[in-house]
């Protein structure tokens, strides 16, 4: 195969043009253009570290036809609408690639979602923010999509070596995201594009003879001699399928709670919980970029951090979580009487603010075992949540404080403006959270601000509580099957069962689960 392999170091305006990053590829691998079968764009990330932002590029030329997985394949699904079917209980990412997975492998999907679809879920949403009314069934975390719908869209993950990648993010371009997202480093979609990739993917299983149903709210299992035969949804309707995906995501309590009254196994697991850090954009720009201003080409800038805090010989982690430059804080609680913060962003990131959460580790020993047992993690998420609330006043106004005012233990005398629309309530934070996790949080946010020159500052404001990190119980399977290490048939998926941490790695999941469902159901699986 003839082909030239490039690295370029390229100024913003360049690689972030799509015919100039045409031409300087064609122009580096000293080539004519007519001798050109591809130009295959494989990575772009932006390197910082000096003083000059440059963009780093790496694509392949080819001069001979290029192998037919390089040029965006196109996935096809076959007509199953009379073949074996399989439930799967939610419609987020893990739910969604695993109906897409069942349907390649001849199997009939059945998604079962306790949320409205994507566009009816939006009128919740403006509830939220403007009635401070929470639909238990349909908000930020419920729905079509799921968490992720309105969210940053982020699509980079660590978890690699769990599935294909690169064909996770091919069929979300064949559902209408950008090529952009196929090389970029730190690919996202956007909370404006999301919604209609949704719709799209929605479409492909029912024109393949699947079923997505809405407003499908999970209240019972049906099981027999150790294994899973179907689900039992609100309306009394049983559905069966030859084995059950899990997929309901890491804030479906009552699921866990059904799960742990039925006697099936389900583990408490480590999480984490915190604040929402919110600053000018351009204040991270200039710290991130080194220059007054970012141009018109280079994106909203963002940032990770990590440290490690000590309380009472405690080591325990506090980093940033799903960091939305250019983004907004939206409320993400799921009942009411409680307050949660998320974050997000449209594809263009362009809003004046930047959020990340600042979250603590909350290892098993942190959490209240002898008493609630595998529901101790959701129980401490519960009670913060509801603190959260009745300190800003019993709505979706969230709790709120200056962050240099927050580790000097003072209340702010008047906060800065936010993205936050149902609003923020002046309270000292160190009294919403417990002295352990306030010092944690105190001592990350002043590390952070020696890594980060001008990060700790009183023009940005902490914002409270983001507790969804994670699901904060495991729904135990076998490695090798992925089944249910109790009941059969049944496949814990997803962020909900503790096997994922977003987007791409909760859709290589229900892969992977859809493919071990197909194989229980006696059909071969090839990759």
């Amino acid at each position: 195969m003839k082909k030239k392999e490039l690295e370029l170091l390229l100024p913003p305006e360049v690689a972030f043009d799509g015919e100039q990053l045409e031409r300087e590829i064609l122009k580096s691998a000293k080539v004519k253009p007519e001798d050109v079968k591809h130009v295959h764009r494989v990575k772009r990330s932006i390197d910082a570290r000096g003083r000059q932002v440059q963009v780093r590029v790496r694509a392949d030329v080819y001069l001979e036809n290029p192998p037919e997985d390089i040029i965006s394949p196109t996935y096809t699904y076959p007509d199953v609408t009379q073949a074996k079917q399989v439930v799967i209980v939610g419609a987020g990412p893990a739910g969604l690639f695993a109906a897409l997975r069942c349907i390649e492998l001849g199997l009939k999907p059945l998604v079962l979602e306790r949320g409205k679809d994507v566009r009816s879920r939006r009128r919740d949403l403006a509830a939220i923010n403007k009635d401070h009314t929470v639909n238990p069934d349909s908000n930020y975390c419920f729905g079509e999509g799921g968490a992720g719908t309105y969210s940053d869209g982020k699509l980079y993950t660590r978890s690699k070596k769990r599935g294909d990648l690169q064909r996770i993010l091919q069929i979300l371009v064949q559902h209408g995201a950008t090529q952009d997202i196929l090389f970029d480093a730190h690919p996202h979609i956007g909370t404006n594009k999301l919604p209609k990739i949704i719709e799209a993917i929605r479409e492909t299983i029912r024109e393949a003879g699947g079923e997505v149903l809405f407003e499908q709210r999970v209240t019972d299992f049906l099981v027999e001699q150790g294994e899973m035969h179907g689900v039992v949804t609100a309306d009394g309707q049983k559905r069966l399928g030859e084995a059950v995906i899990l997929a309901t995501g890491h804030s479906a309590r009552d699921i866990f709670e059904l799960l742990h009254a039925k006697g099936i196994t389900i583990e408490a697991k480590p999480f984490a919980m915190g604040v929402r850090v919110e600053h000018q954009q351009s204040l991270i720009d200039r710290i991130q970029y080194k220059c007054e201003s970012r141009g018109a080409w280079l994106p909203a800038s963002s940032y990770s951090l990590v440290h490690q805090t000590y309380y009472n010989n405690k080591q325990r982690g506090i980093f940033s979580f799903c960091m939305c430059p250019g983004g907004f804080i939206v409320p993400s609680a799921t009942a009411p009487g409680e307050v949660v913060v998320n974050g997000m962003s449209p594809s263009r990131r362009d809003s004046r603010f930047s959020n990340s959460g600042i979250v603590v580790a909350i290892e098993l020993e942190d959490m209240d075992l002898d008493t609630y047992g595998p529901l101790a993690g959701l129980r401490m998420q519960q009670a913060l949540e509801q603190k959260a609330c009745a300190m800003a006043g019993g709505t979706q106004a969230a709790p709120a404080q200056l962050l240099q005012d927050f580790i000097q233990r003072k209340k702010s005398k008047q906060l800065l403006d936010t993205s936050y629309q149902p609003g923020l309530v002046s309270v000292d934070m160190n009294e919403l959270f417990s002295e352990e996790m306030a010092y944690r949080l105190r001592e990350g946010f002043q590390a952070f601000g020696q890594k980060m020159r001008g990060y700790l500052t009183n023009d940005a404001q902490i914002v409270g509580v983001e507790s969804r990190t994670s699901s904060p119980v495991r729904v135990p399977r076998d490695r090798e099957s992925l089944e249910h290490v109790q009941v059969k048939r049944l496949f814990p998926c997803g962020e909900g069962a503790g096997y994922a941490g977003g987007i791409v790695s909760a859709a290589m999941d229900g892969e992977r689960c859809a493919e071990m469902a197909a194989l229980k159901a006696g059909v071969a699986v090839n990759r």
